[in-house]
Formats: structure tokens, sequence, C-alpha cells
């Protein structure tokens, strides 16, 4: 049904489509003021405030081709804007409603796509920096309160707790778990608490350099688990570009080097099940993120690690553990203490989960082990140990070798790719 008012707006001076000279205003009769309704009264607010008040006037979004009454060319209470940049307003205004992006917004979606390797350089090094704090904080705490399982417990429970809140928030969002996965993930979570206490048992006994020079022969287990159990063909290049890595950091950490056989069975243990943990998380990630893969194996950890703390070190703790650390640090700063290396624990190591999300298993155990040169070098600097010749021979030994396996294992990624191309073409 046509609208009473058409005749009145749609005038034969409007119809024509003509624009009216510079020096002409467009007029209204006053019968054509009192047809006015609702919409049109709309339209004369807006049109004060589209040409009076603004120079560059907003011009309504509409998805249709037509302009709308409010666009129309016109002079209106002396403005002379000129039609061709209120035309490109239009043609900006219609291309925004029809939903096109900023190629500023278009471009930072897709930086993580444009530039894979940058992303998973940020990953290893956050990753380091963590793993750094972390190892130095623990190894203060272990000064004065020497109960690893114990605090090992700790580690986890802040853990727990930080997955628990930002579940609660949905950051991230809690992937449901069922019976299938659980049966998967309890092995994973098994290895995880074992290495992560015979780490910690080893770390009280010994220096930190010692430790992390046991700990850098993972990549061999890890090349090991990945041929014997996993099935895959490890070349003899790749084995051979993996021995200078291992004697680098070996002899970075000679200087610091104080042998102890619970410092270094515990160790070799803590290798044994992180490399076992690394290949099973790798296939627990099939059906789930590495962000809630790695809180449900804390959450398991937690409860296989809470029995052996009660009952190796329950009765000595509620002895005198507890109250000769407080006696030494304060209350305060004893239970800050375990909180911070609880966090920057589970923060570090939920890092290195999302990098071994994006990098193969032997890949991020060689990554582990350039880590170990950052922490070696760090806990000199903290610690105050004396930087000998050897140690700056053996952390270039240790880069040199990690370079010669990133050639290596680029290479093997090339002649693949051009193996799989050569059929197809």
């Amino acid at each position: 049904m046509t609208s009473s008012i058409t005749p009145s707006i749609h005038s034969s001076r409007l119809s024509s489509r003509c624009l009216p000279s510079p020096t002409t205003t467009t007029k209204f009769s006053p019968s054509q003021f009192s047809l006015r309704t609702r919409s049109s009264q709309q339209f004369a607010v807006n049109s004060t405030k589209l040409f009076s008040f603004s120079p560059l006037p907003e011009i309504p979004r509409s998805s249709g081709s037509a302009l709308p009454f409010s666009a129309k060319p016109s002079v209106i209470a002396g403005w002379t804007q000129p039609f061709r940049r209120r035309r490109w307003l239009v043609k900006a205004a219609a291309a925004d409603a029809e939903g096109h992006v900023e190629p500023s917004a278009a471009a930072a979606k897709s930086l993580g796509e444009r530039f894979p390797a940058l992303v998973t350089g940020f990953f290893f090094f956050t990753w380091y920096f963590l793993n750094v704090i972390f190892n130095i904080l623990n190894k203060k705490v272990y000064n004065y309160f020497p109960y690893p399982y114990f605090v090992s417990v700790i580690h986890l429970l802040v853990g727990v707790v930080y997955c628990l809140i930002s579940w609660g928030v949905g950051l991230p969002k809690r992937a449901p778990i069922d019976k299938d996965l659980l049966v998967l993930l309890t092995p994973v979570a098994f290895c995880h608490a074992l290495g992560h206490v015979m780490s910690n048992v080893s770390f009280a006994a010994v220096a930190v350099s010692f430790t992390h020079t046991i700990k850098a022969l993972e990549p061999f287990f890890s090349a090991a688990a990945s041929q014997f159990v996993l099935g895959h063909q490890i070349p003899l290049s790749l084995w051979l570009s993996l021995a200078p890595v291992v004697i680098g950091v070996s002899m970075a950490s000679l200087t610091e080097l104080s042998f102890n056989w619970t410092g270094f069975n515990s160790a070799m243990i803590s290798n044994i099940a992180f490399t076992y943990r690394s290949i099973y998380s790798k296939k627990a990630m099939t059906d789930m993120d590495s962000t809630n893969v790695y809180a449900y194996i804390s959450i398991i950890a937690l409860l296989f690690c809470i029995p052996p703390a009660v009952l190796i070190e329950g009765p000595k703790l509620m002895q005198y553990g507890f109250r000769d650390a407080i006696a030494k640090v304060g209350l305060l700063k004893f239970v800050s203490d375990l909180f911070w290396i609880g966090m920057f624990y589970h923060l570090y190591n939920q890092v290195a989960t999302n990098t071994l999300e994006r990098v193969a298993p032997l890949t991020h155990a060689v990554g582990n082990v350039l880590k170990r040169v950052f922490v070696i070098g760090f806990s000199i600097v903290m610690f105050g140990n004396r930087i000998s010749t050897q140690t700056g021979i053996g952390t270039a030994i240790a880069i040199a070798g990690v370079a010669i396996y990133s050639l290596v294992k680029a290479n093997m990624e090339e002649q693949k790719k051009k193996a799989s191309v050569a059929p197809a073409s």
C-alpha cells in the first residue's frame, strides 16, 4: 500500500535526480511540513547533525544499492561539501555494511600462519625464561627446606588450583573427558609425577648443574623410544648430530659437578619418565588441546604424588620440618616461596606442553637440552659460581650441536617433501 506522503516527498524536483545549483537552496512548502511522519522527523534531526555540525558527514549505512533519501545530493543550510566526497563516503559505508574486513585486522589474524617459525620461537623463549626462574627459586627453597616429595606436591597443587580457576572463568574452556581418554592420560600422568618427583630429589641432593648434566641425556632416551617404541626410523646422521649437544652441555656443567649416587640415579629415572610422558602426551593431543591435556595430567599426577610424600616425609615434617623452615625465613616468606615456585613450575610446564604440540618429540627433547644451557648459565650467575674456559667451550659446542641437528632435520624434511611431490607429478 502506497504511503500518503509519497507524492509530497518524491516531488518532480527530487525525482529528476539532478543536482541543484550551488546558488539554490532546497525548499519545502508548509503543506509538506505538515505531512511529515515520525520517520521524516527523524530525517530532519539527522540532517541537522549531518550537514550543519560535521565537516565529514556520517552517511547512514544501507545494504541496498540505492542511496537513502538523507544521502541524496542537496544544499541545506549553506552546506557546500563536494558531491565526490559524499559519494566516496557512501561507498565506504556500503562496503563496511557488507562485512569487509580491514587489511590490518586480516594481517593480525594470519600472523601465526604467516610466521609459524616466529611463533614457535616465542614459545621456546617463554619456556626457557619460566624454567630458569623456577630452577633458581626451587634451589633456594631446598637450601632451607630439603623435602623434595612435599615440595613436588606443592608444585602440582598450585598448578591444579590455577587450572580450576582458569576453567571457572572459561580461559580456557574445559574440555570434557571420557573413560577412554582417562585411561590414556593416566600412564602419562604417572610418568609426569615420577619424573617430577625424581627431578626434585636430584635437585635437593646435588647442584643444579649436575642434575641438568644428567638430564641432558634425555634426547638419546627420546630418540631410542621414538625408534623402538613408536617404530619411527631415526637415521644415523640424526643420531650423530645429538652427540655434540650432550657433550657440550656436559662440559659446560663440569665446573659445578659434585657426584652423588642419589642425585645421579634420580636424574636418570627422571629422563626415562619424561621421555615416555612426551611421547604419550603427543598421542593424547589428537582429541584434546594441549592446555586441557596438561591440566588433567596435573590433577592425576597430584593424586600419585600425595601418598609417597605423606609416607616418606610426613613424620619429619610434623616433627621439625615446618618449624625449622619458619624459624629460618619466617612464615610469610616460606609460604610465598612455595607458592611462587609452584606457579612458575606450572607455567613453564604448560608452555612446554604447548611447544610440544607444535614440534616433534625429538625436536622438543633437543630444545630441552638447549634450555639447560640457559639454566646452567643463570645458575652460575645467581649462585656466584666461577665461569671457567671449559664452561664457555662446552656451551659453544652445545649450541653448535643444536645447529647441526637443525640442519640435518631440515634436510630430511625437504627430501621427504620432494619424495612425496614426485609421484604426484
